[in-house]
C-alpha cells in the first residue's frame, strides 16, 4: 500500500534550499519514493491552512517511507532543508487499491 510524505515548506534562503533541491531526488528515488508535486500552484479550499510551498512524496509502503526519512543518505539533507526552511511534515498511508 502506497504512503506518502506531505510537506509545507517556507524557504527562508533560497541558495541553501537549492542545494537541498538539488541533492534530495537521489535520497527519495533509492527508496521507491517519487515527487507527486513539487513546489505547484496551491488553492486552499477549507480551514485557513494556506502552504507557502507543499510537497507530496509518494512510496510504495509506509515502511518504504519511513526507511527514507531515517536513512543515513537523507540526514544530512534534514539539517539542511531545516537550516534553509521553516516547515512541517507527516507521512500518512494510502489506502487499497
Amino acid at each position: 500500500m502506497a504512503a506518502y510524505v506531505i510537506g509545507d515548506i517556507e524557504v527562508t534562503d533560497p541558495a541553501v534550499y537549492e542545494e537541498y533541491r538539488k541533492q534530495v531526488p537521489a535520497t527519495i528515488e533509492k527508496y521507491g519514493g517519487r515527487f507527486a508535486a513539487r513546489g505547484g500552484r496551491v488553492e486552499p479550499l477549507e480551514g485557513g491552512w494556506a502552504p507557502k510551498r507543499a510537497v507530496l512524496l509518494e512510496f510504495p509502503s509506509f515502511e518504504q517511507a519511513l526507511k527514507w526519512y531515517r536513512s543515513a543518505e537523507y540526514a544530512p539533507l534534514i539539517e539542511l532543508r531545516q537550516k534553509a526552511s521553516r516547515g512541517k511534515l507527516f507521512l500518512v498511508e494510502g489506502t487499497q487499491k
